[in-house]
């Protein structure tokens, strides 16, 4: 068997074709979804055998390999057959050596997205978002319908991303419900367009338009039924605008946690490029993405097709030493944003010149996002390109920076071919924050260790940001678990508390609108956790609690006092909780000290005893004129010393 049979031999659709797109072989299976004899495929363009509505991005698929040896991905439909549906695949283009006649060839085959349908679903999602409509997915055996997206206008009319039909159908008009039935049932391709009237929670009736589609997602894979929906009811202007908004929230939160638990489970190199080139330019509102992995020193670079590599072909074997901003970016670990090509040129005058350079500026702009920090082997870096004038804010691009550090994670674990518990610790530690520095009046100091028994991953949570207004927000908590689902949470949990408290900076508000998205969300685990709010000039302290340890103040003549503030239970849980808060004032000299319940409570120590003995360590590390920092190392290492088989977290805050 030579290679080009082994190219061909498995149970996916292959073809190898010449660097024009001329069919040369294929499987079988290639020529069932093509819908001919594998005979009368031969010597055929390849792009001509495809339905008029994907020739153009097929043909662009395997120029893309054909011009710059390097990987291409897509997803393209293959057409339904005998009355089967049309079949959504994820399909990589790349050049190969045809051992026959050495001639190089573009082999193109279906990949296996069996572990991550979602992706398959992006150009969908994007799709009837551009077509300011809605989306939904059914699936016939379980009777469930998830809402995948689209605009947000028209998803928020729907307040669970997923619900049963049944649940669905009796918030139709009962004149209407008949028609709904037989639309979800519909095998036309697409069927027509349904009117219903359906009654929403906040609102009252709205005048709604539905179409549906079979669609089997990947080769051999499941077959769901996709509805598009359309908001024919008039509203007000404002109205819109603050349903887009928490649609939008609530969607990129979900397209976050998504992006993160796919890096997770990335197992190889294939799976973790899969997951960057369908999911980073979505996430972020980009045109385009490209990955550019460090092989021997040399830029090794693919693209989603966003970046066409014709444009980019230049930085395609650069070598990590040249004066360009990839591989600078890659060599030091700092994220560049270039905004325009004279920024390019005053900054790398010396650098690689290439086809897409000449589109900065105006309406386009650029990031690069490495893949590891400064100090640490080069492992690669991302490229993501903003057209339409869009520009990433601050806090985007230190969450894409969040992500690009995970990702190289995931490489470095995929290299070393280390155990699916050492990423997920990764993105624990990568979720903790950098406390902030040099304030005025105060000293702000953390520790944290996970479990030494279990996974050693820690669902323990701390962060410490200034806020807009000068005062210092400070929030400790504790994801249920100690697993990656833990880590996982606690990081959604700690990014969603700092982006609602950039809108509405009050700890109860925060910890409310924080527990609706976890109950929105249908999350299956829970989170405690204590906000504080403090004004570094008067030392005023707001704080909140959602089921969490009590908060100890400890003062410079050795005192302390155990003060449990008011709040609710914890997050997650309960829908419809209003959270409440309380007011005191921190005086000179003094220190909080917020910790998680593994610092204070075990096998022999009672969650009293527990208060009790962190709160005379830190009145004693006062007396002795020990700092934030010392304090905090003091009682953590009494935590660990004795029975510690918690996760545990110390934020020690201390007034000067």
């Amino acid at each position: 068997m030579d290679a080009s049979d082994e190219l061909l031999r498995g149970p996916d659709p292959a073809a190898l074709l010449t660097l024009d797109g001329v069919i040369c072989s294929l499987n079988a299976a290639m020529a069932t979804v093509l819908g001919r004899p594998a005979e009368q495929c031969l010597e055929d363009d390849f792009g001509d055998l495809w339905p008029a509505n994907q020739r153009m991005s097929a043909d662009s698929l395997v120029a893309h390999a054909a011009r710059t040896k390097t990987v291409a991905m897509r997803v393209l439909e293959f057409p339904g057959r005998g009355g089967a549906p049309p079949v959504a695949c994820l399909i990589e283009a790349r050049q190969v050596k045809d051992p026959v006649g050495d001639e190089q060839r573009v082999w193109v085959h279906a990949l296996d997205v069996g572990n991550d349908l979602a992706s398959l679903l992006i150009p969908f999602r994007m799709a009837t978002k551009a077509a300011n409509l809605g989306l939904w997915m059914y699936s016939p055996h379980e009777h469930q319908l998830e809402w995948i997206g689209g605009a947000p206008v028209v998803a928020a009319l729907f307040p669970d991303f997923t619900a049963s039909l049944s649940r669905v159908i009796s918030a139709v008009h009962s004149d209407d419900r008949e028609a709904l039935r037989q639309l979800v049932r519909s095998t036309s391709a697409p069927s027509p367009w349904v009117r219903v009237r359906y009654l929403t929670q906040d609102d009252g009736w709205h005048q709604l338009a539905a179409q549906t589609r079979r669609i089997q997602l990947g080769y051999g894979g499941p077959e769901r039924i996709f509805g598009v929906v359309r908001d024919d009811t008039k509203q007000a202007k404002h109205k819109e605008k603050a349903q887009a908004a928490l649609t939008a929230e609530r969607q990129r939160a979900k397209d976050i946690a998504d992006f993160s638990s796919a890096l997770i489970t990335a197992a190889t190199k294939q799976e973790l490029q899969q997951v960057v080139l369908t999911r980073l330019a979505a996430t972020f509102g980009a045109s385009g993405a490209l990955l550019a992995l460090v092989d021997e020193d040399r830029l090794r670079v693919s693209t989603d097709a966003g970046i066409a590599m014709w444009e980019v072909e230049a930085l395609h074997g650069l070598r990590l030493d040249m004066p360009s901003p990839l591989p600078e970016a890659i060599r030091t670990g700092k994220q560049h944003f270039i905004p325009d090509r004279e920024d390019y040129m005053r900054r790398w005058p010396h650098g690689v010149g290439f086809q897409w350079l000449a589109r900065l500026g105006f309406d386009y702009a650029t990031s690069i996002t490495p893949l590891s920090e400064t100090g640490n082997q080069p492992l690669g870096a991302w490229m993501v390109f903003y057209g339409s004038g869009h520009r990433p804010s601050l806090d985007e691009r230190t969450l894409m920076g969040t992500l690009a550090d995970l990702a190289g994670q995931a490489l470095r674990r995929v290299k070393s071919q280390a155990a699916r518990v050492e990423l997920a610790t990764a993105l624990q530690k990568t979720m903790l924050p950098t406390l902030p520095e040099h304030l005025t009046g105060l000293e702000v100091a953390a520790r944290y260790r996970p479990s030494r028994h279990g996974l050693d991953i820690c669902g323990d949570w701390y962060d410490a940001f200034v806020m807009s207004d000068g005062a210092i927000a400070l929030e400790i908590g504790d994801a249920q678990g100690h697993d990656v689902d833990a880590a996982a949470l606690m990081g959604l949990v700690r990014l969603s508390m700092r982006a609602i408290a950039a809108q509405e900076p009050d700890p109860a508000t925060v910890l409310t609108r924080t527990n609706e998205l976890l109950v929105t969300m249908e999350a299956a685990r829970f989170a405690s956790c204590t906000m504080l709010h403090i004004d570094p000039g008067d030392g005023q302290v707001t704080g909140a609690s959602a089921g969490h340890v009590p908060v100890l103040c400890a003062r410079d003549d050795g005192g302390h006092r155990i003060r449990e503030l008011r709040g609710g239970p914890v997050l997650g849980v309960v829908p419809g909780t209003e959270y409440r808060e309380e007011t005191f004032t921190l005086d000179e000299d003094s220190a909080l000290v917020m910790v998680t319940d593994g610092v204070v409570e075990g096998p022999g120590l009672t969650l009293e005893a527990g208060l009790e003995r962190a709160g005379t360590l830190a009145g004693a590390a006062l007396h002795d004129g020990l700092n934030a920092e010392e304090t905090a190392d003091r009682i953590l290492d009494a935590a660990v010393a004795v029975d510690h088989l918690d996760d545990v977290a110390v934020l020690v805050i201390r007034r000067i």
